[in-house]
């Protein structure tokens, strides 16, 4: 579980295998230093309760005159770490020798002290403060050590009694003392192995994924590709990835998949220039025979013998839709030429100009809207073909003026949002374009309008095809456009770059 939180939080997988190896190293370095230490606190804790009773029973038999061996359960000389008897009352240090400095030794008889030295480091000895006597005083008589705090630190004591006199050893706890020097070098050096096995870790753990960064770079550049139009060459591959490694085998099964994606890209690209170069040669074909049937239709009407009135009509009918084939076929025919890249006409184009002509034949063509310029004072001109980008600003007004009802007031706007750039706007009032729709109306045939009022006559219904052109003309020329909408306004932005 702990696990799982820390590598939660890690931002990355190198953090997440660097945290985990050192969770695993020092739980690992944690369990050897506490069973180490515990296996050593036990050890020493025995043996120096072991040389605790010794020492117990070594004072009590020079005091007394009887054979050691009394508290230890062993015959004269059995104990090999069991001091010789000495006489009763051996000159020097109470206890005898061989006892550590600090070492304590005191004789009570009926509860009060008849006698009491500590050993002092050099082989002296001195008197037991009356604090420390009234502790060992406590102890019980029954020869099993047990932890007590004097005035020079923790001891370990055990006390005996004889007759009427209570003989108490006390010796420093060395073990305890051990112990804590020893998870102190423990923590010292399970932190400086931490450290070290956390630098390590990290080169490791960044070589190892090295390969892994090589399959992200190959994928970060695959991603950054335009892969909805045009021809598209995926030449990055993960370079000579080892298929016995993960990393490897990722970097294999990526290389395969763009493998795979470019096969399907370029029959794609295939499929879409086939379709192009037919609707091209379709619409350069439709062109002659179109222009030929309204030829004749004009031609019929033009005689000077009387023309029944149904033929009459039947005429003009035929006319009227010769004419919308052949706008249909020219902006099919352009779209061609677009998709194809052919190159549009480059000079400097005065927009404002072209605003003002548009605006004046939207009027014309829709007195019952209420048409309204924005221009700046200074002209504003860009770089590119005139008559495409005249068709630009007569479809976005075309398409404010067939697809709102009568009295919609319509704003064409022209400004600089920046030095560089140029933005051309239009703005009406009318009903808005549903939101479903929105994501559809640069697209070819999409009827963008629906939803803003059907067109009023077919004559005025358009090919599906005019905010296509707008988009395509636009991308050709560097620029973008964009379409907000609501009811009651809805904004088509044109942006294009400067000259």
């Amino acid at each position: 579980m702990v696990v799982a939180r820390v590598a939660g939080r890690a931002r990355s997988l190198r953090a997440r295998l660097v945290l985990t190896v050192l969770l695993l190293f020092a739980v690992a370095c944690v369990a050897i230093g506490v069973a180490t230490t515990a296996s050593l606190d036990r050890s020493l804790s025995v043996r120096q309760d072991r040389e605790l009773v010794i020492a117990l029973d070594g004072f009590v038999a020079r005091q007394t005159g009887d054979p050691p061996g009394r508290l230890t359960g062993t015959p004269p000389g059995g104990d090999r770490d069991a001091p010789d008897s000495p006489p009763a009352d051996p000159p020097g240090f109470l206890l005898g020798p061989g006892q550590g400095p600090g070492s304590v030794g005191a004789m009570f008889a009926d509860g009060r002290p008849v006698r009491s030295e500590q050993a002092e480091r050099g082989g002296g000895s001195t008197a037991v403060p009356a604090a420390d006597l009234t502790v060992l005083r406590g102890v019980p008589a029954d020869a099993v050590p047990r932890d007590v705090a004097l005035s020079s630190g923790a001891y370990r004591s055990a006390a005996y009694t004889a007759g009427t006199t209570t003989y108490v050893v006390a010796q420093p706890d060395i073990a305890g003392d051990t112990v804590a020097r020893l998870v102190l070098i423990e923590v010292v050096v399970l932190g400086t192995a931490l450290l070290l096995a956390g630098v390590a870790a990290a080169v490791l753990v960044r070589r190892e994924l090295r390969p892994l960064e090589r399959v992200a770079g190959v994928a970060a550049g695959v991603g950054l590709l335009p892969l909805d139009r045009g021809e598209v060459r995926l030449a990055a591959r993960v370079p000579d990835p080892d298929p016995r490694t993960e990393a490897g085998s990722v970097g294999v099964a990526l290389n395969r998949m763009l493998d795979n994606v470019e096969g399907a890209l370029a029959a794609r690209q295939e499929s879409e220039t086939r379709l192009r170069r037919f609707v091209a040669d379709a619409s350069h074909e439709l062109r002659t025979p179109l222009a030929a049937i309204r030829g004749y239709a004009e031609l019929s009407r033009r005689e000077s013998e009387p023309v029944p009135p149904g033929t009459a009509h039947a005429l003009v009918r035929i006319s009227t839709q010769a004419e919308r084939m052949s706008t249909l076929v020219e902006d099919l025919l352009l779209l061609a030429r677009l998709d194809a890249g052919r190159p549009l006409e480059r000079a400097e184009v005065d927009l404002t100009r072209l605003v003002l002509d548009g605006v004046g034949d939207a009027h014309v063509a829709g007195p019952e809207h209420r048409w309204h310029p924005r221009l700046p004072d200074e002209p504003v001109t860009v770089t590119g073909d005139t008559h495409r980008l005249a068709q630009v600003v007569g479809n976005l007004l075309t398409n404010a003026r067939t697809h709102t009802p009568p009295g919609t007031s319509v704003t064409v706007a022209l400004d600089r949002p920046a030095p560089d750039r140029v933005r051309l706007s239009v703005t009406d009032d009318g009903p808005g374009v549903p939101p479903e729709a929105l994501p559809r109306v640069f697209e070819r045939f999409s009827r963008a309008a629906e939803g803003r009022g059907r067109p009023r006559d077919d004559a005025a219904g358009g090919t599906g095809l005019g905010l296509a052109i707008v988009s395509a003309v636009v991308t050709a020329h560097g620029g973008t456009v964009s379409v907000e909408s609501e009811p009651g306004r809805t904004t088509f932005t044109v942006e294009l770059p400067a000259s």
